[in-house]
């Protein structure tokens, strides 16, 4: 029995808020936070997971349809990467597997696309696999979409995929352009705050966001927002009204973010870390006032998000920058801090949303 090692790190989401499932461009990293595994080949078609923080599981690869029951857990999540990969003809066998994770679980830094990640980067180091980090990350979206249950894009599975700072550009969702990112951040410190909101009973708002887009999409003749044109789009607004002032607002949400995106990675490689920060600002205000994805309108008095940002901002002005981070509605803001500012505001932050609230991250190169 040869064992073998295999990783697969988190991702925070720096630009590009709800664009990935329109086909539009986001600015994503990798962390220094990782799900990793000892695993090795058994010689049977079975996969068994002892995973130490959810327990073990257990998944026959000659079964991998999808089992309704099954959704929302690590078991559907392996099941449905391996039916991915068997439906294009590779070679996928049984291993064992030990799992560990410091990625934390509803902290918004992707514990279940990293898991995803990890099982493709398993399959395929063990029964060589000629397979690239793309194929990974649709592996895991096809089973995040498909077996799990959650109407997730591919800026996940991607970012962790391909690790580092990269801008990916989704137009082609079969072959995302993937641009790695040069920047100097130093003298901040990335920082996401999780806000303590329950995740719970929020699938029908998260859906909500990238149904309403298509449907304006399809108003104009397209399936995505990303085909349409943004002058045509703002032209024919008055017309559009029918669909929703919520829709509308959430297209013109995509557009602008869209853009957004490229100034922030233009802004990075070209050093001017102010122009970068005011530009995550400004994203962060686009989710709040016209992608309203802060907080749910089924809970209009649990606004942590809302009141996280409220807070970054009284602290930050001038000292950095501050963002609703991921799916929203609750959950995690991500923050840059000033190292003078750094302490500061893990105390204030950690006074109101408990002390494990702030976690501190760097970039996984």
């Amino acid at each position: 029995m040869i064992k073998h090692t295999f990783t697969a790190p988190g991702r925070v989401e720096i630009g590009g808020n709800h664009t990935d499932h329109q086909h539009g461009r986001v600015l994503a990293a990798a962390i220094n936070l990782e799900t990793s595994c000892e695993a090795w080949a058994n010689g049977t078609d079975i996969v068994n997971i002892r995973d130490q923080r959810f327990g073990n599981e257990t998944v026959d690869l000659n079964a991998t349809a999808v089992r309704p029951g099954e959704a929302g857990t690590t078991a559907a999540l392996l099941r449905g990467v391996a039916a991915w990969f068997k439906q294009r003809g590779y070679a996928v066998g049984g291993f064992d597997a030990v799992v560990s994770s410091n990625i934390p679980v509803g902290a918004g830094l992707s514990s279940s696309a990293a898991f995803e990640v990890l099982m493709g980067n398993i399959f395929k180091g063990l029964f060589r696999l000629d397979v690239s980090p793309l194929d990974i990350a649709l592996a895991g979206k096809y089973a995040e979409n498909v077996y799990f249950g959650k109407p997730c894009g591919l800026m996940d599975q991607a970012a962790s995929s391909f690790g580092g700072l990269t801008m990916i550009d989704f137009r082609d969702t079969q072959a995302p352009v993937v641009k790695p990112i040069r920047a100097d951040l130093s003298g901040y410190c990335l920082c996401v705050v999780a806000t303590g909101g329950s995740h719970a009973d929020l699938t029908p708002d998260y859906a909500a966001i990238p149904r309403e887009m298509s449907e304006v999409a399809n108003y104009f003749g397209k399936e995505y927002l990303r085909d349409v044109s943004r002058d045509v789009f703002f032209r024919e607004i008055g017309r559009a009204r029918h669909l929703g002032d919520r829709a509308i607002l959430r297209a013109s949400h995509f557009f602008e973010e869209n853009e957004r995106v490229a100034r922030q990675a233009e802004a990075l490689e070209r050093g001017r870390i102010k122009d970068f920060l005011s530009l995550v600002v400004q994203s962060g205000r686009s989710s709040l006032a016209y992608l309203q994805n802060v907080y749910s309108p089924k809970y209009p008095q649990e606004q942590g998000l809302t009141l996280a940002l409220a807070i970054s901002e009284r602290i930050l002005s001038g000292h950095g920058a501050w963002r609703v981070h991921g799916g929203g509605f609750a959950g995690t803001i991500l923050a840059f801090a000033t190292e003078e500012k750094k302490e500061e505001y893990i105390r204030q932050m950690s006074a109101v949303f408990g002390e494990d609230s702030c976690h501190i991250l760097s970039i996984k190169i």
